[in-house]
C-alpha cells in the first residue's frame, strides 16, 4: 500500500483502540490491507516499544473472558489463547496465571449443574453427552470421569 510511511502504524492503532490483539493478529490484518512488510515491522516495533502492542497482555485478558465469562476448562482456555498466535510459552505463563484464581473442580461441578439442568447421569445417553460436552470444554480428562463417578454416586443413593 502506498501513502505516508506511518499509515501502517495508524491502522494498526486504531485496531488495538477497538480491541485486545497479538502481534500475529495484527501482522495479519496489516497484511491483508496490502501494507509492505517493512512498514509493518517498524509498526509493530514501535508498538511493542510504546506497550500498546503486548502479547502477554492479550493472553491475559483472553484468557480471563474464556474463564470467567466463557466458563471454559483449562485446555480449552489455552487453545483458544495460542489460537490468537500467541506463543506457546507464554499462552501457558498466561492460562496458568488466570487459573491461580479458581477452583478448577468447582468450575468443572457448576459446568456439569449447568448441563444437565435437572436432568440425571442414569441416562446413558445423557451421561455420554455431558462427558462430551465437559471434554470439549476444556477440562481434563481424568477430572471429568471423575466427577462423573461421583455424580452418578450421588444420584443413585439420592433415588
Amino acid at each position: 500500500m502506498t501513502g505516508r510511511p506511518d499509515g501502517a502504524y495508524v491502522a494498526a492503532l486504531k485496531m488495538l483502540a477497538r480491541r485486545e490483539l497479538s502481534e500475529a493478529q495484527v501482522r495479519a490484518r496489516l497484511t491483508r490491507r496490502h501494507f509492505e512488510t517493512e512498514d509493518i515491522d517498524t509498526a509493530v516495533e514501535r508498538l511493542r516499544r510504546e506497550r500498546a502492542l503486548d502479547d502477554r497482555r492479550t493472553a491475559l485478558a483472553c484468557a480471563r473472558t474464556e474463564l470467567h465469562v466463557r466458563h471454559r476448562g483449562r485446555l480449552r482456555v489455552l487453545r483458544q489463547v495460542e489460537a490468537l498466535g500467541i506463543p506457546k510459552s507464554v499462552a501457558q505463563t498466561a492460562v496458568n496465571e488466570v487459573f491461580t484464581e479458581v477452583d478448577e473442580h468447582e468450575l468443572m461441578v457448576r459446568a456439569l449443574e449447568r448441563r444437565l439442568r435437572g436432568a440425571t447421569l442414569a441416562d446413558q445417553a445423557v451421561a455420554r453427552r455431558v462427558h462430551r460436552y465437559l471434554l470439549s470444554q476444556g477440562f481434563d480428562p481424568g477430572a471429568v470421569m471423575q466427577v462423573l463417578r461421583n455424580r452418578s454416586r450421588l444420584t443413585i443413593h439420592d433415588d
